[in-house]
């Protein structure tokens, strides 16, 4: 059985949910680790939790990922073939408030991990990072060979440092890990703390949303199947230390250690007002927008280039904005009991 299970973190989040999902339909054993932690809606991810548990084949751990020896206890228990890492504290703007909290779950709940791995190598590790690593970079699409040294928020820093911390192990230990890099995840279960469901509440309650660098905003907006789609390719895509350290033009993979960066995005750019525009027409409302500055710590535009992604697997995101607003709405609407007007 070990060498069918998957461990992954933040297991009742809003990627963690639909990764489960996806990989109990695969066949594989999941084992959950979530402390259902009350940054948003606790009812929401206990609600996304239960769903899992109607699986045989699903268990979950309701605790800190930097707790210590947790997870060299679930390692060595479980002996996961596969781990997918999406515990995290996020969100950019909490971050300005609550920066121990990421150094917490980022940072220590990411060594926790690193050290378990050490003693118990998987054969593959997916840690979780962000688009937001590329801070202050204007040149985009944005690609992973690009380098990425000036973050713009903590959260964003508590990520990138996580690229870092698991370079070296990859390096030190020969632990195979791709890190990935989420552009703007969106879709049915999402967080309450996103733009999509907050613009979705507000315009269905008729009240003004707050729309920030007065609109001027672009974003790649990715579906979350999609994304999970990725992920699951990515599990079979394991880095080797390159020979002699040549690493392939475009790559990402380290010249020293079996680690990689992949972005994983839909490949373009939109502009705020169309998604708000996407989300009137499916919930048939005009939103009253309220324009305001843009606020510390966001940049104003992101852009994947996702060519690795499709060179390491075949696959490309494909959900439109308007084919997902409209899944994330008609969710919406069923979950909160919102009648259609």
């Amino acid at each position: 059985m070990s060498q069918k299970t998957v461990l992954v973190t933040g297991s009742s989040g809003f990627i963690g949910y639909h990764l489960c999902r996806r990989l109990l339909a695969d066949g594989f054993r999941v084992v959950g680790v979530d402390n259902l932690s009350d940054y948003y809606s606790v009812q929401l991810k206990q609600d996304r939790q239960e769903m899992l548990e109607q699986h045989p084949d699903f268990s979950v751990i309701n605790r800190s990922i930097e707790e210590p020896g947790l997870m060299m206890e679930l390692f060595a228990a479980h002996e996961p073939a596969y781990v997918v890492h999406l515990a995290a504290q996020a969100g950019v703007r909490y971050s300005i408030e609550n920066p121990r909290s990421y150094l917490e779950s980022n940072i220590t709940g990411t060594f926790e991990i690193l050290e378990a791995a050490r003693a118990h190598p998987p054969r593959h590790m997916l840690l979780a990072s962000t688009s937001s690593a590329f801070g202050a970079n204007t040149q985009m699409p944005y690609q992973e060979t690009q380098r990425a040294d000036h973050q713009m928020s903590f959260y964003a820093a508590t990520k990138k440092a996580t690229e870092n911390m698991a370079h070296s192990y990859a390096h030190l230990f020969d632990l195979p890990v791709t890190m990935f890099r989420f552009f703007t995840v969106y879709g049915p279960w999402g967080r309450p703390d996103m733009a999509l469901f907050k613009f979705t509440k507000a315009i269905l309650e008729g009240k003004p949303i707050d729309v920030y660098n007065f609109g001027d905003m672009q974003r790649d907006f990715t579906f979350v199947t999609d994304l999970v789609e990725a992920i699951r390719l990515l599990m079979d895509v394991i880095p080797e230390r390159p020979a002699n350290g040549v690493v392939p033009e475009g790559d990402s993979l380290s010249p020293v250690a079996p680690h990689r960066v992949v972005n994983i995005g839909n490949s373009e750019s939109v502009r705020l007002t169309a998604f708000i525009e996407a989300i009137e027409a499916a919930t048939g409302r005009k939103a009253d927008q309220n324009l305001m500055p843009i606020q510390a710590g966001d940049v104003p535009a992101t852009w994947a280039d996702a060519a690795l992604l499709n060179r390491l697997t075949g696959y490309s995101p494909q959900t439109s904005v308007p084919e997902g607003v409209a899944r994330f709405v008609s969710w919406y609407r069923e979950y909160y009991h919102t009648v259609p007007s």
